[in-house]
């Protein structure tokens, strides 16, 4: 029988291990499950017959190569900068490779040889990045056949908290990667608008966030890296617009744009004596001196341009981070010290649902008519284990791994999900188990 492996178990894996371990009798095939945490992994295969699972250093370069040589297939769910360990050795024993992650530089300087050697490395093949791009460009192959001239592309993606499980003014709790959702947005967003590039430093990011409705309900969106890339990936190089951007619940950004006004969200240094201090005294030490105020939350209002007793402000008090508690956390970061303090308040209740909300707008004219056309994803999880990032995250890149072992993609190289032939059987399949788009033109 043929192997697959899947390196890393984490918050991700669940769906994509379900799902696995539910077509290894048809298909054929073992899932053989490494992670730092060996009990974690053996949980999620539950004593399943064609399941194992072993304690996994991605350190260990030889037991990296020897298992990735024992097997047909590679799924990497690991950190994204420990990916190209994996694809090194993936190239040298010609083994295919897919991740959920975006493409590195480094990942991409493999193409060349992947594609000599005739393996597939498929990146960006799970939620955002991933079902984003095979949705959207469903839609744009389509089009194109039709002879329409695209003008506007916008997409937005968020994962958030059902309506129903909302217990905290944010709206949100962590159902992904805390670190990544702290540090989300560090750069220059980057997109175009009416044939006019537009830039968004990191320190505006949230300040500049805009509303998008999907029926009757409104959240905010904010730009999302860099968007002009994708006019090549998506082959509409002359749109006149295109954004893509982020979801979160109404409200979040405009509170959120005080931790980054702040400077809570900064990596790049470690504050002395984290661990001796409070969470006020963190926040009154990134006030500069010369702002008045009667007390903290007067000056943080007045620095930050906030209500003082407004919607803003009751959020960044029901975090914590303005409370004479010692923050307990040695040689931290500001964002370090931040993601502590809100992996403590941000977390699911075992009854919890969350949300994945993916919104399409386009644009375009064809025989002389102007039309739009939206395109809408809400998927909601059934509780703490099943998630519903968890199934848009890992039920494409499961999905797509059993399209790979069963030599039906043909494809070679460093790619992302953006060719029919991957993109059409990854949501013909998700769409049969209830992830489905519903369109809508006008």
């Amino acid at each position: 029988m043929k192997q697959i492996l899947l390196l890393g178990a984490g918050r991700s894996s669940g769906a994509l291990i379900q799902y696995l371990l539910g077509k290894t009798e048809a298909e054929r095939f073992t899932l053989k499950i490494g992670d730092i945490d060996p009990v974690l992994a053996s949980q999620k295969l539950d004593n399943h017959p064609h399941g194992s699972s072993f304690y996994f250093d991605v350190n260990d370069s030889n037991q990296r190569s020897n298992e990735v040589k024992n097997a047909d297939l590679v799924i990497s769910l690991l950190p994204p900068s420990l990916h190209y360990f994996v694809a090194q050795d993936c190239l040298i024993h010609g083994k295919n490779l897919v991740t959920a992650s975006y493409i590195s530089k480094e990942i991409l300087s493999l193409d060349a040889e992947a594609q000599a050697k005739g393996i597939l490395f498929l990146n960006e093949c799970g939620l955002d990045p991933g079902l984003d791009h095979m949705s959207a460009m469903e839609i744009i192959l389509k089009l194109k056949k039709q002879g329409a001239k695209l003008l506007s592309f916008k997409s937005y993606t968020g994962g958030l908290i059902a309506p129903e499980s909302i217990d905290n003014p944010w709206g949100y709790k962590f159902t992904w990667n805390p670190r990544n959702v702290i540090l989300a947005g560090q750069g220059t967003a980057k997109y175009i608008k009416d044939n006019k590039y537009h830039y968004i430093p990191y320190h505006r990011l949230f300040k500049e966030a805009v509303r998008i409705k999907l029926d009757t309900t409104g959240y905010d969106g904010y730009a999302n890296r860099d968007s002009l890339a994708y006019r090549h990936h998506y082959g509409i190089e002359n749109i006149p617009t295109l954004i893509r951007g982020t979801l979160r619940h109404e409200g979040f950004c405009s509170a959120w744009q005080v931790f980054v006004s702040l400077g809570l969200t900064d990596d790049s240094f470690q504050i002395e004596n984290s661990e001796k201090m409070t969470y006020r005294d963190l926040v009154d030490a990134f006030i500069p001196p010369s702002q008045r105020g009667d007390s903290l939350e007067e000056k943080i209002a007045k620095y930050c341009e906030i209500d003082f007793d407004g919607p803003a402000m009751q959020r960044i008090i029901s975090t914590g981070i303005l409370e004479d508690k010692i923050i307990g956390l040695k040689n931290a970061s500001p964002a370090q010290i931040l993601q502590h303090l809100l992996e403590s308040k941000w977390v699911l209740k075992p009854t919890d649902k969350d949300m994945i909300v993916m919104l399409h707008e386009f644009e375009y004219e064809l025989d002389g008519t102007k039309k739009q056309l939206t395109s809408s994803l809400v998927v909601k999880g059934d509780d703490i284990h099943q998630t519903a990032m968890s199934k848009t995250v890992g039920l494409p890149l499961a999905i797509a791994a059993l399209q790979i072992l069963a030599g039906k993609i043909k494809t070679k190289g460093v790619q992302i999900p953006v060719h029919e032939e991957i993109l059409a059987p990854i949501l013909k399949e998700l769409e049969s188990i209830g992830i489905r788009f519903q369109e809508h033109t006008k």
